[in-house]
């Protein structure tokens, strides 16, 4: 349901997409654009004015900085620009912090609490080692709503050793029913030319285990995607990777979990 830009998409790049054969292809109804990582208020501008010309974008997770004493101005700013109406979330790029006491710090937790004052949830981008105090912080901020994207960057390429050091901060996360997952980013954090469905499965069935499908959505990652696999074929991998889930189960993997999060809009 949600893709990923950096310099921003063409709106001709959203569109209905049909099933492929099985009804198992990369159909679209509609989706959630989300910042790329340019981290400036230009990309929001941008992307909301894509919402605005295209009903099929349900919405945009634009970014901001947490620590950014004119947050609340910030967002005001956001929703008073032509496609305001379909902002949907917040994130910025914690993976690329350094100090490993990020999410504690005050500024910081600050500017989430606005965020979630602002009624809007804030997109987790981090790395397998922060999901540890990302629990820390969605038990300390219950009136925040968070999105860990990625599932937290597991390394599926040394599954070995990436596995073991990541599910049990991943499940003390997901303890916390103010986080939602979305399964999206993994085959880029697995061997981009040999990557299978069974390197998937184990990472998904923990994290669909631990969450519970109705806190769980599929993600595209694209266009990052594009340098493991196309579009449809990222889409297709994860149907196969989920554990046996009911209909409606699946429903909200691949899209109800979403259009419930991000209240999203008919």
């Amino acid at each position: 349901m949600a893709g990923r830009t950096r310099a921003g998409p063409d709106p001709a790049h959203v569109r209905p997409r049909r099933p492929g054969r099985g009804g198992r292809g990369s159909d679209v109804i509609r989706t959630v654009l989300v910042e790329g990582g340019r981290c400036d208020t230009g990309e929001a501008e941008l992307l909301l004015a894509y919402a605005k010309e295209s009903m099929l974008i349900a919405g945009v997770v634009a970014w901001a900085d947490p620590a950014d004493p004119a947050l609340a101005d910030v967002l005001a700013g956001y929703r008073a620009l032509p496609g305001g109406d379909r902002l949907v979330g917040i994130r910025s790029q914690v993976q690329a912090e350094r100090d490993p006491g990020y999410l504690d710090r005050a500024d910081v937790r600050r500017g989430l609490r606005t965020i979630a004052a602002a009624g809007l949830p804030f997109d987790l981008v981090l790395r397998a080692d922060q999901l540890t105090a990302a629990a820390r912080l969605a038990g300390d901020l219950p009136e925040v709503r968070f999105v860990l994207d990625h599932l937290g960057k597991p390394s599926i390429g040394d599954a070995a050793a990436g596995f073991g050091r990541w599910r049990g901060p991943l499940a003390a996360l997901a303890a916390h029913p103010n986080v939602t997952a979305k399964l999206s980013g993994l085959v880029t954090e697995a061997d981009w030319d040999r990557w299978t469905v069974g390197d998937l499965a184990p990472f998904v069935a923990v994290a669909v285990d631990a969450f519970g499908a109705d806190r769980v959505m599929w993600g595209s990652d694209w266009p990052v995607c594009l340098l493991a696999a196309s579009y449809g074929r990222v889409k297709e991998a994860l149907a196969d990777a989920l554990p046996p889930l009911s209909a409606a189960e699946r429903a909200a993997v691949f899209g109800g979990t979403a259009v419930r999060t991000y209240d999203l809009r008919p």
